[in-house]
């Protein structure tokens, strides 16, 4: 099992990974949730929370955005890591909280950002409905999730038998961990949690193609395969093979 500095060194690798394709599944999804975030932030002062704010790279963005920003996990090592960031940016705090039983106060936050979460999560149902408890009315949640039938999360099934991760780990040259994916969703499955935590659904999207062998060792030429067919199938049925799928929610 990694430890929690493992965790957050990795989270840091992934955007400047030597792998072109590792580092456009993580940079792509990390662009599309900035633009949400700017899409919804409000023009009057208002309140943000991260769940589970990891390698905390959406906690500047999100400061800049807002006039309170709190960032809360169950973790208390994630939050030592946020900690630093608290003396240039004063309007962070930081909170040991369980968003499954959360000690926040209800309606107090006019957006939450949950990325790359729930899927930690055994009773995400549970989870999402913290959220909307915080949120007030109208208040918005920028989600997003790995898509339970994408090839990356198939493939990862296998790279993490034992004997294998030692291989996989050569062929990368840099850290590669147990993922703790417990919930893999379909977008039916999100979407219906979603609606039944009460929320309305406002925007949704995917992104991340994912081929293995191909990704690991055909360099740029793999990746731009990989894009040409990502916007190939966004959009289709076939879209639940992409990596990473995307919700703007409003609370109902």
């Amino acid at each position: 099992m990694a430890s929690d500095s493992e965790l957050v060194a990795l989270q840091e690798t992934l955007y400047r990974s030597r792998n072109p394709t590792r580092r456009w599944l993580h940079c792509s999804r990390r662009d599309w949730i900035i633009e949400a975030l700017r899409r919804h932030a409000q023009a009057h002062p208002a309140r943000a929370l991260e769940v589970g704010p990891g390698s905390c790279i959406y906690l500047p963005v999100l400061a800049r955005l807002f006039a309170d920003v709190v960032a809360s996990d169950v973790e208390a090592a994630f939050l030592k890591h946020a900690a630093p960031l608290r003396h240039s940016l004063p309007n962070l705090q930081l909170a040991l909280d369980n968003i499954c039983d959360s000690a926040l106060p209800p309606a107090s936050f006019d957006l939450i950002l949950c990325t790359e979460v729930v899927e930690h999560i055994a009773d995400s149902a549970l989870a999402l409905r913290g959220m909307r408890r915080l949120l007030r009315p109208g208040g918005v949640l920028v989600l997003s999730t790995p898509q339970r039938y994408s090839p990356l999360e198939q493939a990862a099934r296998v790279a993490f038998l034992p004997g294998v991760i030692a291989l996989v780990r050569r062929i990368y040259r840099e850290p590669v961990l147990e993922t703790g994916h417990i919930n893999l969703m379909t977008a039916r499955t999100v979407q219906r949690q979603l609606r039944e935590a009460g929320f309305a659904l406002c925007e949704q999207h995917q992104s991340g193609m994912y081929l293995p062998l191909l990704a690991e060792f055909g360099g740029e030429l793999a990746l731009r395969f990989e894009q040409w067919l990502e916007r190939k199938l966004r959009g289709t049925a076939g879209a639940g093979l992409l990596w990473t799928q995307y919700y703007v929610a409003r609370a109902a």
